[in-house]
Parts: C-alpha cells; sequence; structure tokens
C-alpha cells in the first residue's frame, strides 16, 4: 500500500525563545499550524516551540502572526524548517505529553494515555496532536491552582477570555457543574475548545465563540460575570483591566494569568487602577497569576 498522500506533504516548524515570549509565539504558530507543541530545556528555562503545517499552506497568515509576536515580546525570533513525516510528530507529541496532576484536583491527560484515571481527580482529555493548553504551561497551571482556591464561591456566570484548549473553561465547567463562555481571537484555539469540551462530555456546558477580547456583544451582554479568566500576556492585560472591572460582579473575582513575575506589579497597577484588589499571587517557576476581587 502506498503511503497517503498527505504525509510527505508536512513540514514541522521550529522556533526557540525564551519564557517571557512562549505564548506570543505560541499563539503564533496556532495560527496556520494544525498542531503546536512546546517543550522546555529544564537546564537553560529555554523553550522549543514546534508547529506541523502542510508544506506552503498559510504562510502570509503565519508571517504576520510571527511579526506580531516579535513586536509584543520584542523578542525577533529565527525558525526552522523541516519536511515531517505524519507518523512522526505524533508520536513525539504523545511522549512529551505525560498526564499532568494540577492542584488538589485536577489531571489533564493527552488521547494517548489509556491508564486507569486517578482517583479523586477532574480529568481533562486532550487531544494528544495539539498540545498548546495542556497543563504543563506555568500559567495554565496556576490559573487551575488559583480557581481551586475560589471555587467554594460557586460562580454562577464564568468567562474563560483567551481560552486557547478550552482547559480552563472545562476546569470550572466539571468542577462547578455550571455553564462556561469560552472566547478567543483565534478562529482555530475557537474550533479546538469546541471539540474538546465534546470529547470531555461538556458539550452543552461550554459555548466557544470568537471575539476580540470585551468589543463583542457576544462578550459584553452576559455581563456582569462573578469569574473571569484572562490567560493571555501582560499587555493586553493591562490595556483591558477598565473593561474587565467594569464586566465584573460586585464581589466577583478575576483570575489574570500569563505574566512573567517581573511583570507583575505592571498588571496589579493597572488593576487596581480600575478598582479590584488583590486576594493572593501564586507562583508557578518564573510565571505569577493574580486572584483579584471587586468589592461587594
Amino acid at each position: 500500500m502506498k503511503p497517503a498522500r498527505h504525509a510527505i506533504q508536512l513540514e514541522t516548524i521550529t522556533i526557540v525563545v525564551p519564557e517571557y515570549a512562549l505564548d506570543a509565539y505560541e499563539s503564533a504558530l496556532a495560527t496556520a499550524c494544525g498542531t503546536v507543541g512546546f517543550f522546555l530545556d529544564e537546564a537553560t528555562r529555554i523553550w522549543t516551540l514546534e508547529g506541523v503545517k502542510d508544506q506552503g499552506a498559510d504562510e502570509v497568515e503565519l508571517a504576520g502572526a510571527l511579526a506580531l509576536a516579535a513586536l509584543v515580546t520584542g523578542f525577533d525570533a529565527p525558525l526552522t524548517r523541516r519536511p515531517t513525516e505524519s507518523e512522526g510528530w505524533l508520536a513525539r507529541n504523545q511522549e512529551s505529553f505525560p498526564e499532568q496532576l494540577v492542584g488538589k484536583r485536577f489531571a489533564v491527560r493527552g488521547t494517548h494515555i489509556k491508564e486507569k484515571r486517578v482517583p479523586g481527580r477532574l480529568t481533562i482529555v486532550l487531544d494528544a496532536g495539539i498540545a498548546f493548553g495542556s497543563g504543563e504551561h506555568g500559567s495554565t497551571r496556576g490559573c487551575l491552582r488559583a480557581f481551586e482556591t475560589v471555587a467554594h464561591r460557586r460562580p454562577q456566570r464564568i468567562l474563560d477570555l483567551g481560552t486557547g484548549s478550552g482547559i480552563l473553561a472545562m476546569g470550572a465547567a466539571k468542577y462547578l457543574h455550571r455553564p462556561v463562555l469560552a472566547t478567543d481571537i483565534d478562529p482555530w484555539s475557537v474550533r479546538v475548545t469546541r471539540e474538546n469540551a465534546v470529547r470531555n462530555g461538556l458539550g452543552r456546558q461550554i459555548r466557544a465563540v470568537r471575539a476580540d477580547g470585551w468589543q463583542a456583544t457576544t462578550v459584553r451582554k452576559p455581563a456582569p460575570y462573578d469569574l473571569i479568566f484572562a490567560n493571555i500576556l501582560a499587555r493586553p492585560l493591562c490595556s483591558m483591566a477598565a473593561d474587565l472591572a467594569r464586566h465584573l460582579a460586585p464581589g466577583g473575582t478575576a483570575i489574570l494569568a500569563g505574566l512573567l513575575d517581573s511583570q507583575r506589579a505592571w498588571v496589579l497597577s493597572a488593576h487596581r487602577r480600575a478598582g479590584l484588589v488583590i486576594e493572593r499571587t501564586l507562583h508557578e517557576g518564573r510565571w505569577a497569576t493574580l486572584v483579584l476581587r471587586k468589592a461587594s
């Protein structure tokens, strides 16, 4: 039997970035790549990003997204390309995506893991071929841990702003048995979130929509929210601080991540000016997660 034609048309794009630039370049690769994986060098704290795409496809979109990532982060990352057989990249992603135990209640695993689920944990299953938002990144882990500290408030209206893979929306929906609105500016992320929601039996609880932050009516109309996740980047977090505070219910909670510890004071200052108060800061390596609250 001849190999599938698609197998000789794939290419792997590799980018090496410092930790603070990971989120921006991960999002950039996701504009053109059907799968994005990331691998940490523990000794140097340098991340290698790998995206797999059809050769020659979506080059204009990719170039624009990479230019934006360079502008936002101040780091211009060169990329390398290599032809990739379809069998190779999935095996590597599976090997680099072991089950992640996060906080006290969550377990995040790929579809390739067949072992019995960890008792007492809420298991979130993600496609091993789509590794972004897998629970390995410090900002994602920080958000899930932060959520555990506020879940006892039983928020009714929940928003996951910049949902990525939908992992935070799914965590909240599984824990609270509540509907969650999950939004992202990237249509690929919206599609992946919908697929992951169905995979985890949450298709009816999670509404995933494409939206550009607070500009979209679909995001503003259901406000005010009792809980808002915003795991994005420090600069957009600061620019959207007033909007977030405006659409957060009195007594509501915001969990902010995607920022390095060195950016914590900057992000916190913007949200304090908008009227929010800090409850706690969680750390995962160099990444910080802020838990903020609006006065009742």
